[in-house]
């Protein structure tokens, strides 16, 4: 089931007491109407009855969508610089509720479920859309690397990201988001054959695929966040060019 819990908040524009139903897990096979709040941005919204302020929770929850294959952890963007020690805890978790540790017949559930991390709300919307279109989201990570391979001048740097944010007939709409704010400062679209032709020889990214999907946050910022674990490097000639 999905479950809340009340939670004392201040206005942060005129620091009136609001009080709110946070939640803790999403079920989202139950409650699908919350996964769409969640890819339509307006999930844990909060308006102030004194001044009309609106803001938002940052993510802290836990989903599942048996249907689609997902269990996803939601974590604030602030946490991201301690992925490896909350992938840990997340593993955990994931044991005690679906995986090895678990009564068999959640067992049976958890087998088909992809164990996933995220930091922010453009992070867990973006899994959501990849989902939602039948895409790997894996893939989509080695896709991003690949678009930054051809844009030199892409705005990679930190706190800003990039997300796959929609898909328009056969063009795949990326945005560069700011973390802080989650503003998508500028957006571009590229042919979704760029992504089939990833999918048609995924072994070529083997070894990017592997760095990936190391741990349950499967996010390209992790290449770039120190040495990560031990796993097999990228070779200087893994990939083929994406097709715009």
């Amino acid at each position: 089931m999905s479950l809340f819990h009340p939670i004392n908040l201040v206005c942060p524009s005129c620091q009136t007491l609001i009080t709110m139903a946070a939640v803790g897990s999403v079920n989202a096979d139950r409650r699908p109407d919350l996964r769409t709040d969640i890819m339509e941005d307006r999930f844990q919204d909060v308006t102030c009855g004194s001044c009309g302020s609106r803001f938002r929770l940052p993510p802290e929850f836990n989903l599942v969508d048996v249907g689609r294959g997902q269990w996803i952890a939601s974590l604030p963007a602030a946490r991201m610089p301690d992925y490896l020690a909350i992938e840990d805890e997340v593993s955990e978790l994931f044991a005690t509720s679906y995986g090895a540790r678990a009564p068999l017949a959640a067992q049976a559930v958890g087998d088909g479920l992809a164990v996933r991390l995220t930091f922010g709300w453009p992070a867990i919307r973006e899994k959501l859309l990849v989902a939602e279109h039948g895409f790997d989201d894996v893939l989509i990570e080695v896709m991003k690397l690949e678009l930054l391979r051809r844009t030199p001048s892409a705005p990679l740097s930190p706190g800003i990201e990039l997300r796959f944010a929609r898909l328009i007939d056969d063009m795949m709409v990326f945005a560069w988001i700011e973390t802080s704010t989650e503003a998508a400062k500028t957006s571009f679209a590229v042919a979704r054959t760029g992504y089939d032709a990833i999918a048609a020889n995924a072994g070529a990214w083997a070894a990017t695929r592997a760095r990936l999907l190391d741990g349950p946050f499967v996010d390209m910022q992790k290449l770039y966040m120190g040495s990560g674990r031990q796993v097999p490097r990228v070779t200087a000639t893994e990939g083929l060019a994406v097709q715009g």
